[in-house]
């Protein structure tokens, strides 16, 4: 297997989507190293499911360049995923200096530790598909459609794959200055949702908690449309593009979308409407009226790059994705183990993903952790 024994070290690992990446790597026996501030909620599925017990975590925040480069270089790693981020877009309203800060001189940090670092060899660095100038049109972004940005939160995800281009065509190239063999991507995704997430002005988690107390769930805009898709499905493609990476270099370096299917970009009624009719007691929701910060109506991306070049494509449909997420909390909130919910769920996508018909020339088999 390829990720046996490989060292890797990932930013934003207590998050919700880092603490996902852990567990899956651990079970593919990597050796990891996370660095991060402590979980930024409470609960949260970085403690829940003792992501810690098969990893070494270090508390740090990006925006230390001494002690990130401190930390990467004691971990000697060939492959780095940075996802440590300020990531909620009313946040970055209410704290955009913090926001750009971490979004982008965090990756700044980063990238510039690894121009130091000896033993790195691949970079993935996870952006979102809000990085785009939003013009609400009803087909995908591709890689290269214009970036942009209205909020602080989406306008810094934008300035971050202006510092990965700088680092890679300035550093990272065979045209650089002082070029080094280390191949550079960022990752694109849309709105994950899955088991764990227990952040607060997100939606899936908002849902849950208002459900299972029995409150009114407040809704902003019902009819904004987004590109669902469970956070172990663009997690699969990091680790398919670093793989790549790793393996043929820097012709797959660049930029990447991984996002659903075109169908399965539904509106936030859709979602709280299908988890209310799974939910075992009833369920209420209605339109917050009043000021909220803009939001765009529609948002979609073409992964067909993806599906072409490293033969990924979704294995799940939205409704799966969505069953699974409610089966997640259920059983969470019932007294089951996290941690071994967790497990459950990625074993059985993994029996799912490699069933899927590849998508491209590409084929990657080694994802399953029972293999």
């Amino acid at each position: 297997m390829f990720w046996k024994g490989k060292k890797v070290f990932l930013t934003g690992h207590t998050g919700f989507k880092g603490s996902w990446m852990s567990l899956w790597l651990q079970q593919l026996g990597a050796a990891v190293t996370g660095y991060s501030l402590a979980p930024p909620t409470n609960p949260s599925l970085f403690d829940t499911a003792s992501v810690v017990s098969g990893m070494k975590s270090i508390r740090g925040d990006v925006c230390d360049l001494s002690h990130l480069k401190e930390a990467l270089a004691e971990s000697e790693p060939e492959i780095v995923f940075h996802m440590a981020a300020q990531s909620l877009v009313r946040l970055s309203y209410e704290n955009p200096i913090v926001t750009y800060q971490t979004n982008v001189m965090g990756t700044v940090n980063l990238l510039e530790v690894v121009r130091t670092s000896d033993s790195v060899r691949a970079v993935v660095v996870i952006t979102t598909d809000k990085c785009y100038e939003n013009r609400n049109w009803v087909w995908g972004y591709r890689e290269i459609d214009r970036l942009g940005g209205y909020d602080p939160y989406s306008n810094s995800k934008a300035c971050a794959e202006f510092v990965v281009r700088a680092y890679r065509d300035s550093f990272f190239s065979a045209q650089g200055s002082g070029s080094r063999s280390v191949a550079l991507a960022s990752a694109r995704a849309g709105n994950v949702i899955g088991g764990g997430d227990w952040a607060r002005d997100r939606l899936i988690p908002d849902t849950i908690r208002a459900f299972s107390q029995g409150d009114l769930l407040k809704i902003r805009n019902p009819e904004a449309t987004r590109p669902w898709q469970h956070v172990l499905e663009p997690l699969r493609g990091y680790m398919m593009l670093a793989q790549s990476l790793y393996e043929q270099g820097k012709a797959f370096a660049g930029a990447w979308n991984f996002g659903p299917k075109p169908e399965d970009a539904k509106p936030v009624r859709w979602i709280v409407e299908n988890i209310g009719s799974g939910w075992t007691s009833p369920t209420r929701w209605e339109i917050e009226r009043g000021e909220h910060p803009h939001e765009a109506r529609m948002l979609q991306l073409d992964w067909s790059k993806a599906a072409q070049q490293l033969g990924w494509c979704p294995a799940l449909d939205l409704a799966d994705a969505l069953a699974l997420t409610i089966d997640w909390y259920r059983d969470f909130l019932g007294g089951a183990s996290a941690r071994e919910k967790c497990l459950e769920q990625l074993a059985a996508y993994c029996v799912v993903a490699d069933r899927e018909v590849p998508c491209g020339p590409a084929t990657h088999k080694n994802l399953n952790p029972a293999k």
